[in-house]
């Protein structure tokens, strides 16, 4: 199987060269822009709200051929189950169809065959046949109609990523789901009503039955078929030619292909992440269907409240499906399809312990929200990164599968609230219904967090990265970077400092000991290390040219020669095992251009781990000088000042309280002293803490994965940790 990233032969998958908007009216606009995709659209529009009438239409028409009321609610509810029984039949094939077969002509013939089935329940009326034969032709239809959809959805599903750019794929699928399970099913329920009083307006008194709404709905829904077949057909020849290696697939057995699909689910850690994910959150919500009725007896409402809990559901879903992006940005959508899954099964969980039907509004609203954003993201995935000539069989695992667990899920839960029963429990005066509705509810969000952290586990693609710090910084717009990968069998030492500190001093001082152990030792210094760092050192320190770098040049620039700095010492030197000694790193640029020039910290923070790929230190020392001293030490020793040491008190005031402020966050990896105390004391206690970090002197170092990026933005000390953090040792 070749991977998804590999399809390099299909043109439409490849990024456009200019900027996309990930999100928002212009990746709409932009989408609809492409023709084959636009003809696509507008025509699964039509039949969707054609699909969603004759659903509405199949059931009210078999309920209309019989009488009495125990008759006609069966009537409705086996038309309405029926739908998805088919899945049990064709599902374990209804994949390899639509790998094996052109795309194109297997949604066209079975648009055709729904065209005829959909229309034949209302001509079997017609000729006169009696109401239970009429009910059981409309069972007979309905069963084959959605064994026919079953081979049509993995066909349609595998075609549609082929057709626009991947970057616009996202905003393809946003649109496709809040037309198919937003506005069509609203515009379905609409449409009959309004077909029905307009057509008994216009006919008056006792209508003919080929007049009656329902008849007249399945025939729309069956013209919207013959409609979607013939754009299909005619229209969108390019479904056709961007499916690649029909021949090759064609010589395989079916019973190979079906094996192999399976394998590929099994076997890729994306997919079966993304199927894990999906099946828990279809489970979770079947149980929230099956228990909702229940649920809304037990907070002491009705039939509204059971209304208004569907309602908030899927206006959750919408909100979800249009605004979760927009929301989210840039994050990766692996880890933005886990975090969702975890949000609507935590939400799930928050519903067993609502006492109010706000409250119970507020989860509903969450967990649709959640599922939308799931359910985007997943099929975006799945259209993305799944390989081509597998793309059918995993989608019709997925459309299959969801609907199977959905049926248990009601099906079980409808069962367990009802032999369980609900009975309240009066706790200081405050009704809490303890009950196997909400203990249910409790453990499906307990199983679904477990689901999506699973899914989580087998897709995250920044290991490493933390993943709250992530959201935030893609919802500010400036997603974390995972870390380089390598793996350091050396230590990598940086001395921080104030003007005057004595970094230069004791790093001397440390080195000379640990080659005096034999050890490999490389020292460093930022900027100026490379060639390149020495033309920005100069452009950066040096006082003799006219024009200074603004604050964010200057920063730009330090970040420029880290970069570099890491890429061509820093790294070799920890990957042989040495033991590198900088002067300055990271948090200077988070002390000197965040506090010191005020420029944001968090956006410095990100710049740094960005050009660094993640490295962090594994030992800071943190010499601390007051900084009138520390300059006065300069200016004893200096003929002229650069340009930060020429900068005024309270610049290095900012800087110095910086410097303890990172050191307090992060007390583990950082080494305070006090600059003031004798040299050779400072430098007993760094060997020191150095050699615990090595052990015995020639021994090896461990080699150990780089860490994540340091992405924490640093809280402010109160005044008694700054004079605590002043003194220590």
């Amino acid at each position: 199987m070749s991977r998804a990233g590999d399809q390099s032969g299909n043109a439409a998958n490849q990024p456009s060269s200019g900027q996309v908007d990930p999100s928002g009216y212009a990746a709409i606009r932009s989408v609809l822009r492409i023709r084959p995709f636009r003809r696509l659209w507008i025509v699964l529009g039509a039949a969707s709200f054609g699909d969603w009438l004759g659903l509405l239409a199949t059931a009210l028409f078999a309920a209309s051929q019989v009488q009495g009321s125990t008759a006609q609610g069966a009537a409705f509810g086996g038309v309405t189950a029926i739908r998805l029984l088919p899945a049990l039949v064709l599902g374990p094939v209804a994949g390899v169809f639509a790998d094996r077969f052109d795309r194109r002509w297997t949604m066209v013939i079975c648009d055709l065959l729904r065209f005829v089935l959909f229309a034949s329940i209302p001509l079997y009326a017609l000729s006169g046949a009696a109401g239970g034969l009429v009910v059981g032709w409309a069972l007979i239809a309905t069963f084959l109609i959605e064994s026919i959809t079953l081979l049509w959805i993995p066909a349609k599903e595998a075609a549609v990523p082929n057709l626009i750019p991947r970057a616009r794929l996202e905003a393809a699928n946003q649109l496709t789901l809040i037309t198919t399970y937003g506005l069509t099913p609203i515009a379905a329920a609409l449409g009959l009503a309004v077909l029905d009083r307009g057509v008994r307006g216009a006919v008056g008194g006792d209508l003919p039955s080929w007049a009656e709404p329902a008849q007249l709905a399945l025939w729309i829904n069956s013209l919207s078929r013959l409609a979607t077949a013939l754009v299909v057909a005619f229209g969108i020849k390019e479904i056709s030619e961007a499916q690649r290696g029909e021949v090759a697939r064609a010589e395989q057995s079916m019973f190979r292909q079906f094996s192999e699909g399976w394998k590929y689910i099994g076997q890729t850690p994306l997919v079966r992440g993304l199927v894990l994910g999906i099946f828990g959150a279809f489970a979770g919500g079947g149980i929230v269907v099956g228990t909702a009725k229940f649920f809304a007896n037990s907070l002491g409402a009705g039939d509204a409240a059971f209304s208004l809990l569907f309602g908030a559901m899927f206006a959750g879903l919408a909100l979800g499906i249009g605004l979760g992006p927009m929301i989210v940005k840039d994050m990766s959508r692996r880890r933005w399809f886990g975090m969702s899954i975890v949000l609507a099964s935590a939400a799930v969980m928050t519903l067993a312990f609502a006492i109010h039907l706000s409250m119970a509004i507020v989860g509903a609203v969450l967990v649709g929200a959640g599922a939308g954003m799931a359910f985007l993201a997943g099929t975006t995935l799945l259209g993305g990164e799944v390989a081509d000539e597998v793309r059918g069989r995993v989608f019709a695992v997925v459309q299959i599968g969801t609907r199977l667990v959905l049926i248990l899920a009601i099906g079980l839960s409808s069962v367990l609230v009802g032999v369980g029963g609900s009975r309240k429990l009066t706790i200081a005066d405050l009704g809490i219904s303890v009950s196997s509705t909400r203990l249910l509810l409790l453990a499906a969000g307990a199983a679904g967090i477990f689901a999506g952290i699973s899914a989580f586990g087998q897709m995250d693609d920044k290991k490493g990265v933390p993943v709250l710090a992530d959201l935030w910084g893609s919802i500010r717009g400036r997603p974390l970077m995972p870390s380089e990968p390598f793996v350091s069998a050396g230590l990598f030492v940086v001395f921080e400092g104030g003007e005057g500190a004595g970094k230069s001093t004791q790093l001397a001082a440390l080195a000379e000991r640990l080659r005096g152990q034999g050890r490999d030792v490389l020292v460093t210094r930022e900027p100026g290390a490379t060639a390149v760092g020495k033309r920005i050192r100069s452009l950066v320190l040096d006082t003799s040219g006219d024009e200074a770098p603004s604050p964010r040049a200057e920063a730009l620039l330090y970040a420029a020669d880290r970069a570099h700095h890491v890429a061509a010492v820093v790294r070799p030197a920890l990957v042989r095992g040495g033991v590198v000694i900088s002067d300055r790193y990271v948090d200077s640029s988070l002390a000197y251009q965040g506090a010191g020039r005020t420029l944001p910290v968090d956006e410095v923070s990100w710049l740094s781990s960005w050009a660094t790929g993640g490295l962090k230190p594994d030992l800071v020392v943190l010499l601390d000088v007051e900084p009138r001293t520390g300059l006065s030490r300069v200016a004893s020793r200096n003929a002229g000042a650069d340009r930060l040491e020429a900068e005024s008190i309270a610049f290095h005031e900012r800087v110095r309280y910086a410097f303890l402020d990172l050191a307090a966050a992060d007390p583990k990896r950082y080494l305070v002293l006090d600059a003031s105390r004798p040299a050779d004391e400072i430098t007993g206690l760094v060997v020191r803490r150095v050699q615990e970090m090595l052990g015995k002197p020639g021994g090896i170092v461990h080699p150990r994965p780089a860490q994540g990026p340091d992405t924490s933005v640093q809280p402010e000390l109160s005044d008694a940790e700054l004079v605590t953090m002043e003194h220590k040792t």
